[in-house]
């Protein structure tokens, strides 16, 4: 992992757009992430019917989402809001 990029322990579900909301921190700078449902249904291998269960989807695969995370940051793969968006 590099050491340059930071993972907070906060997390948030947004209902309307159906992803995981979470930071990451980089020279200080942060960054905002996102993991889509589909994608957190995927690698957790669970079914997301609720902000609980896709908050437990997302323990379960934390590690993934943020290397997948730090490798999109790395290669400055910002979608236009300017945020990291982990997707099937």
């Amino acid at each position: 992992m590099n050491q340059n990029i930071l993972f907070p322990d906060d997390q948030t579900w947004d209902v309307e757009r159906e992803v995981i909301c979470f930071p990451a921190q980089q020279a200080g700078s942060l960054i905002q992430c996102v993991v889509d449902k589909e994608w957190l249904e995927k690698v957790s291998g669970s079914v997301i019917d609720d902000s609980a269960q896709a908050l437990e989807a997302f323990s379960q695969c934390r590690f993934d989402a943020e290397d997948e995370a730090e490798a999109l940051i790395e290669d400055e793969s910002f979608n236009s809001s300017g945020e990291i968006e982990i997707k099937l």
